[in-house]
This record gives C-alpha cells, structure tokens and sequence, in this order.
C-alpha cells in the first residue's frame, strides 16, 4: 500500500514540478519599490489533501502594511537581505505549502509572540529599524496578523493530525556573508549547505523520518556536488517549529531546513536561477521518501 502511494505521490510530483518550471523562469526578484503591496498575509495551497506533508515559507514574505512601511527605517536591501527571499520557490514541490507574503519586519511568525514584533536594535541583527517607537494599536494590528496564521494553520493541522502523524518542513535560508559583498564567505565546516534543525523535536521518535530527510536531501547533487545537509549546526528551529510540537506531541514533526545562501547574492538579492531550479529539484526528490517514511509511522 505504501509503496502505491509513493507510486501515486511521484506522479503528481512530476506534473506539478512540469508546470511550475515554467512559472519559475519567468520570476525574478521582487521590486523594492513594492514593499507596500497588500496581498493576503498567508496563502495556503494544497494539491494533495492526503498527503501528510506540509511545507512552509514564513520568511519568503517582503510586503509591508503602509502603516508599517511609512515608519520603517531600514533600507530595502537591508530589510531583504534579513528575510528569506525564494524560499516559497523551493517549497514548491511539497503537496500542501504555507507561504507568508508578509515581511517578518511587520510581524515575526517564528518567534513568540511577545517578541514577534521588532523594537529593538539588539532583536534585528544589529539594526535600528524604526523611525520612531511603535504606537500601540499598530502593534496590535501586527500580531493580530500572527494570532490569525497561528488559528488558520491550527486548523489545518488539527484535520492532518486527526488522519495520523505528519510532517511540517519548515524552510528558511541564512546569510554566510555577513561581513560584507568582497568578504570572503563564513567557513563551510560551520555553516552546512542546508542545516536541519530538531532542537524541540523528540529525536528518537521521529528518528526514521529525520534520518530518511537527511539521506535523501544529502544524497542529490547541487552544482555538481553532493548536497552538505547536517543537523543542528548552526539552528535548532524556532517558533513554528516548537509551537507544533506542543500542540501535536505524538502526531506532528516539524524540521527546520535553513538554506544557505548560496543560491543568490544575499547583497545584491541578485539569483542564481539554474542554482535555485536544482535545489527544488532536491527537495522534490525527498519527497515520497518523507511520504513513506510517515506511513510507516501510520502503520
């Protein structure tokens, strides 16, 4: 039965990824003189109601509500730099996606609550991100943002969890040039190409499907090398994924993949397509592989 499925998940995977390659050459980086356009905060796409795999985007957002955007301090390239651009691209292959088109300088969606919302220099990497202090009720409307996607992906959740165990893949990027464009790059021995963070997760219990991401994804080939994917070498997940597993102890499993940037020019924003094209290849091909591993965990 199992194997059915995986049969029946790699058929839909390859019609998706058919259509979607051809949205992705058109997409390029977003204009940051747009930084003001209100789309819906989250959209929530699913193409396999029955698949026990949901992927999220929280940090791919760059939109700001004018309230927010008209005291916002922080150049556009600083501001994007910090966030996690192309990251709902590679969650594309996923059967059901989460992605947040808000920027998470209006809201944090993977921090607590009380800290969801920036004040402060020492929260921000350094920088001073506001004009002036916050009013209030702006404060209010941002996390009212935060208390909506935490009630509407409960809600999802609750109906996959009711079926059995799933699994959250819970994907950001981080920046290994840090000190500047012409400086040289953080050493790779300390930075992985992907690192998968379980630091809130019952490791042994969900060892199978931890195991079964990290071979999988370590075993495709990016740019003619193998993939560097390793656990808990420079995050251990934040919020979102401990927020699942409080909520869903025995049924939920969150993994915080955090991309390097080495798929863009994390100060230019400039991407590398071809770069980018293989790494949601990669994730693809994890896909029945996760699908599996949690029917085993079903069974």
């Amino acid at each position: 039965m199992a194997t059915e499925r995986a049969g029946s998940t790699r058929a839909r995977l390859a019609v998706r990824m058919a259509g979607y390659v051809l949205v992705m050459a058109a997409t390029r980086v977003p204009p940051v003189d747009d930084h003001t356009a209100v789309r819906a905060p989250v959209e929530f796409a699913v193409d396999d109601a029955a698949s026990p795999l949901v992927a999220t985007a929280i940090h791919a957002g760059h939109d700001l509500r004018a309230e927010v955007a008209e005291r916002i301090a922080l150049d556009e390239p600083a501001r994007l730099r910090q966030e996690d651009p192309w990251t709902d691209r590679i969650i594309a292959p996923a059967p059901a996606r989460v992605v947040v088109n808000r920027s998470r300088f209006e809201v944090d969606l993977n921090r607590e609550r009380d800290d969801a919302v920036y004040r402060l220099s020492d929260e921000t990497w350094g920088h001073d991100v506001w004009t002036a202090p916050l009013p209030e009720d702006l404060v209010r409307r941002s996390l009212a943002v935060y208390d909506d996607f935490y009630d509407d992906l409960a809600a999802r959740l609750d109906r996959l969890a009711a079926r059995g165990p799933f699994v959250v893949l819970d994907v950001h990027s981080y920046n290994h040039r840090r000190e500047g464009p012409e400086a040289p790059p953080a050493p790779a021995e300390e930075n992985p190409a992907v690192n998968v963070g379980t630091g809130s997760l019952d490791r042994e219990r969900w060892a199978p499907v931890v195991d079964t991401l990290i071979e999988t994804l370590g075993g495709t080939e990016v740019r003619g090398e193998p993939l560097d994917v390793r656990e808990n070498v420079r995050f251990e997940g934040a919020n979102l994924a401990s927020w699942v597993h409080e909520r869903y102890p025995e049924r939920g499993c969150a993994l915080a993949l955090e991309f390097k940037k080495t798929f863009m020019d994390e100060w230019s924003g400039r991407v590398d397509e071809q770069h980018l094209d293989d790494l949601t290849a990669a994730v693809a091909s994890t896909v029945p592989a996760i699908v599996d591993a949690v029917a085993g965990e079903r069974r």
